[in-house]
């Protein structure tokens, strides 16, 4: 999942050759889970059509005042437009759109939302060799970073003109991998690490069954995301599961075990800033499996148990340990047992589930949770969406570890 995921983008395109990628621009910032505006100054539909940028982003695209074609058609509001986004790409930016940034001058629909625009504006230059050289260029490149917009360097390589050189507009792929890699920078969690666990553990029976519990990953999935979201680089330990979510920041490590994700914890685990168990581990395990399919041959099967090992209280006990975070899910007495196992396990924050609350517990996508730390105190927060509770808890780490 790419940070830009659930933003809104204004995407503003000016009259340029380069104008062709904005429909590769378009359809990756709509893939990366973004909602896409577009406004064109008036000579940019002479380089891409309007239907095909609409089409792509599923909204209308924007290059006038009003619909020329209606007269009693609503004014297009720059200013609405200009606080809707969370970012503004203009790309290709033009010299001669440069220069207007520059100087205030306000003469089509694009630059009256650029002037209007809360949000942080990033411009992809485009123009030939020669004018990209130019002194002017030079100085409007200076003065638009001296206003806080974010400048995505031009490439070198063949032009229009037919010269070779500086002054191509960047690829899409650069576009977008530019302005993650610059939000990424501003994250509160840049440069912090995390270890999380996810997920259920399958103890194996015989070859083919196993004890287990319905654990999704779901909750564990989604606090890696926010993390990894907020800059954090994250290694997240996860059990059998169908969960398939990607981000440039989670490296993912499968296991089966309680054992196996036991050991992948402590080798992963030193240097870690936080650590997050939010894994149904397994407490007790069969003591020998089976090496073959066990038959049916009598009425009654007796197993043997024996514990698994303790992966939260492990990393409780351990000097220099990061900041801990554990879950709890009980059906009975939850506050009084869960404070015990806070306790008990030396976490820092305990999150609560209790079985009993609708919409928590296993295979949902809502939780209800209450947070609990090892001074006794607690608060309970409503049901939710997983990854708005993950959004709780992570602010939760950040408050107690800023």
């Amino acid at each position: 999942m790419s940070i830009l995921s659930g933003k809104k983008v204004l995407l503003g395109v000016t009259g340029g050759i380069a104008a062709y990628k904005t429909t590769y621009l378009t359809r990756l910032l709509v893939k990366a889970g973004v909602s896409v505006k577009v406004v064109m100054t008036p000579s940019a539909r002479d380089f891409v059509t309007p239907l095909s940028l609409s089409t792509l982003s599923k909204n209308p695209v924007l290059s006038s005042f009003t619909n020329e074609d209606d007269e009693n058609d609503l004014w297009n509001n720059h200013v609405e437009l200009g606080l809707w986004a969370d970012l503004m790409i203009i790309a290709p930016c033009t010299a001669n759109t440069m220069s207007k940034m520059v100087n205030g001058t306000v003469d089509n629909l694009l630059l009256a939302v650029y002037t209007s625009a809360k949000c942080p504006v990033y411009f992809a230059p485009a123009m030939d060799l020669d004018m990209y050289k130019h002194p002017s260029t030079t100085q409007n490149f200076e003065k638009l970073a001296s206003y806080g917009n974010h400048m995505i360097p031009a490439g070198d390589g063949e032009l229009a003109s037919g010269l070779s050189g500086k002054g191509r507009m960047a690829e899409p792929e650069e576009i977008v991998h530019f302005v993650e890699q610059q939000l990424l920078k501003e994250q509160p969690l840049r440069c912090k690490t995390c270890l999380i666990t996810a997920g259920p553990t399958h103890e194996a029976i015989d070859p083919v069954r196993y004890i287990g519990n319905h654990s999704t990953g779901k909750m564990g999935m989604a606090i890696a995301m926010d993390l990894a979201n907020r800059g954090a680089e994250v290694t997240l330990i996860i059990g059998p599961t169908s969960l398939t979510g990607e981000h440039d920041l989670i490296q993912r490590i499968d296991v089966t075990s309680a054992q196996e994700m036991y050991d992948a914890v402590h080798k992963h685990i030193s240097g870690k800033d936080y650590a997050v168990f939010s894994a149904a581990v397994a407490d007790y395990k069969p003591a020998i499996p089976a090496g073959q399919k066990i038959k049916k041959s009598s009425d009654t099967l007796t197993l043997e148990l024996v514990k698994n090992p303790d992966i939260l209280a492990s990393v409780g006990v351990m000097e220099n340990r990061p900041f801990l975070v554990g879950f709890a899910l009980e059906t009975e007495n939850e506050i009084e047992h869960a404070f015990a196992k806070a306790k008990k396990k030396n976490t820092d924050l305990l999150i609560l589930n209790s079985m009993n609350d609708e919409g928590a517990g296993f295979g949902t996508d809502t939780n209800k949770i209450t947070m609990i730390d090892k001074n006794g105190n607690s608060e309970k927060f409503p049901v939710k969406s997983k990854q708005l509770v993950a959004k709780d808890i992570v602010d939760e780490i950040v408050k107690r570890t800023s």
